[in-house]
């Protein structure tokens, strides 16, 4: 949308009925389909395997690392919250010698020193938890910078991406892609990030000083360890492609409701309600099931680490108690040794516990890097050229273009119109209509040939300079939140209410805005409630008009309009056409009487061209159009 505030964003809906030839592949789902496009139905491409974890991990670290001095505060504070963590058995320990000793000794116990022990103790464990508080609070701001950035860089992709990627994935999988996964990656980070990395440094510090107290004992408590890796290797590799499935599945689920909230009226009128509901059984089904067996899977880690915890507990109590029977070690000793096992065993536990946030974080992530991997639209020329004096003269110069490269669409086309022409494109559906001026707007770029304005070819210019000079109304009504005056003022940066109003009376919007409590400032959602569809029409119409382009591009523009607004409306276009190119697609012929140039288009190819008189004269494919339609309708008005 930043490319040209006079184009209809709605672009990729316009074109469905133009390139039903082109469709080649069903959608994956049972229900209606109500998007349009040239890819409407194609599938897009699943994640059937998995992207390398590790590979994935790097990525997100890459996110990350940018955090550099903020992550070095959080080592720090990890640091130094395990360090005092790790002098506390110690220090709990030389209170138990002192105990044991005077119990021993048949003497006195020390209850001041060993009350300052315990004090100290409390200390070092108090100053731990506050340091790990303050480190959960930066690693939190660390993430969610980088998420920050994540969702910057999707936004930045989805405007390079060509439009035959948009429409040719479901809408709500897309959604689901920029919202619920990157939350899910956020979440998944921030929670695991600071569990982990006090996990990873309190296992290697702890690990240090049991071999400090014993290297016998230490050497008992890391028999468990290869079992312990072997099952959590085990574990994540069975939950990976399940969260994969998980959240692939939420995709589809969306998609569907997306669909079924766009198309509620039409899912209504064709009764299909029961259809829709038990598809949307089908996803929820397949959801629960694929989300059960995901946590089910990596729930196993926590238990199972449990029951390695334990065996090591009797190991090290086993034979600790040998070790201070013989007199080797203190009995104090084996107190902080049995405190560092089992800290050696929560940090395992811990890292083991986020397995299933991390294999659920790693699949969204491989979703949102598939969408960020995608193949870009080409990028604009190093030394762009534009014309120096934009008059309007366009040409079509042999060219050819195809949605699939086995299926040709369109096939050596050249056409010349000139500046202020008005040409009509008329034909059949399918015959490539919408095709033609998406190739115009290089919506998709020509697989041969070439199009220029002005002499200039367009492949030389920037798509925003190109963009930018030309107008586009569409047959589907784009509205966004806002109020009526914002919408008609999308079509240009800095419109004045003045010029507001003014387009407004041009094209008949005034007499009906007026009629509404809030007038201009009257505020609509994205579905334009409250207005007919034909209002909603009139108010892009306006938008068009404020922006005063060069080109002008009307795609069935009235479509929706009813017969007395549509010739108020001709005669509002009448005058924004003069002195100005303009394309209209139209499929009622009573609309493109009036046009200097109308091309008949069948299968991609350009039949006729001629103006209405002379087609009409010629008694060819344009005189059977227009025969077709007012015949028909002659016929039915005069059947009893």
């Amino acid at each position: 949308m930043a490319e040209s505030s006079s184009t209809e964003s709605s672009s990729t809906e316009s074109s469905s009925t133009e390139s039903s030839s082109t469709e080649r592949r069903p959608a994956s789902t049972g229900g209606p389909r109500f998007r349009g496009g040239p890819a409407a139905f194609v599938q897009g491409p699943t994640l059937d395997r998995s992207r390398d974890a590790l590979a994935t991990a790097r990525r997100l670290l890459a996110l990350i690392r940018r955090e550099r001095s903020l992550l070095a505060v959080s080592v720090a504070l990890t640091l130094a919250s395990v360090a005092l963590l790790l002098f506390g058995p110690r220090v709990l320990g030389h209170a138990t010698d002192l105990i044991f000793a005077g119990v021993v000794g048949h003497r006195p116990i020390d209850f001041d020193a060993v009350g300052r022990t315990l004090v100290l103790a409390l200390g070092l464990y108090g100053a731990a938890t506050a340091l790990l508080l303050l480190q959960a609070r930066v690693v939190a701001a660390i993430v969610q910078r980088a998420m920050f950035r994540l969702r910057a860089q999707v936004q930045h992709k989805l405007s390079v991406l060509p439009l035959g990627y948009l429409d040719g994935r479901p809408k709500g999988e897309l959604l689901s892609r920029t919202t619920n996964d990157i939350d899910n990656v956020g979440q998944s980070v921030q929670q695991t990030f600071s569990i982990m990395l006090n996990a990873v440094l309190t296992f290697f510090a702890v690990l240090s000083m049991m071999f400090v107290i014993s290297p016998l004992l230490a050497a008992v408590a890391l028999t468990t360890l290869p079992l312990t890796v072997l099952a959590t290797r085990q574990i994540a590799k069975r939950s990976k492609p399940l969260f994969l499935d998980q959240w692939g599945t939420t995709g589809r689920l969306n998609g569907h409701i997306e669909e079924m909230f766009t198309g509620h009226v039409l899912v209504r009128v064709f009764g299909r309600q029961d259809e829709a509901a038990r598809t949307f059984e089908e996803h929820n089904n397949g959801l629960y099931e694929s989300s059960s067996r995901a946590q089910f899977i990596s729930g196993l880690a926590r238990p199972a680490m449990m029951f390695l915890g334990n065996v090591n507990y009797l190991l090290v109590a086993v034979v600790g108690g040998l070790r201070v029977a013989s007199g080797a070690v203190s009995l104090g000793d084996v107190q902080a040794f049995v405190q560092y096992s089992q800290q050696l065993g929560q940090s395992v536990s811990q890292a083991t516990g986020m397995l299933g946030l991390v294999q659920s974080g790693l699949a969204s992530a491989e979703r949102v890097l598939d969408l960020l991997d995608a193949e870009e639209q080409g990028p604009d020329p190093a030394e762009p050229r534009s014309p120096r004096q934009v008059r309007g003269r366009v040409e079509f110069e042999h060219v050819s273009f195809s949605y699939d490269p086995g299926t040709p669409l369109i096939e050596d086309l050249s056409l010349a119109v000139a500046p202020g022409q008005t040409a009509a494109i008329v034909g059949p559906t399918g015959a490539g209509k919408t095709t033609l001026v998406n190739l115009l707007m290089r919506f998709y770029e020509v697989s041969g040939g070439r199009i220029t304005l002005d002499g200039v070819d367009i492949a030389g210019m920037t798509r925003a300079d190109l963009r930018s000079r030309t107008g586009m109304v569409l047959q589907d009504s784009w509205l966004f939140g806002g109020t009526i005056a914002e919408n008609i003022a999308y079509g240009r940066a800095g419109a004045t209410r003045e010029q507001i109003v003014a387009a407004a009376r041009a094209t008949h919007v005034d007499h009906f805005v007026r009629t509404l409590p809030d007038g201009y400032d009257t505020v609509l959602d994205e579905e334009g409630a409250g207005l007919s569809s034909g209002e909603r029409q009139l108010i892009t119409i306006a938008r068009a008009f404020i922006a005063e382009p060069a080109i002008l591009i009307l795609d069935e523009a009235t479509s929706s309009v009813d017969t007395r607004t549509e010739l108020l409306v001709q005669r509002a276009m009448s005058t924004l056409r003069a002195g100005r190119t303009s394309f209209v697609i139209a499929h009622r012929l009573s609309t493109v009487r009036e046009a200097d140039l109308i091309l008949v288009m069948e299968d991609g190819r350009i039949v006729e061209q001629g103006t209405h008189a002379g087609l009409l004269a010629s008694g060819g494919a344009y005189a059977a159009l227009y025969e077709s339609q007012f015949s028909g309708a002659l016929t039915a008005d005069t059947e009893p």
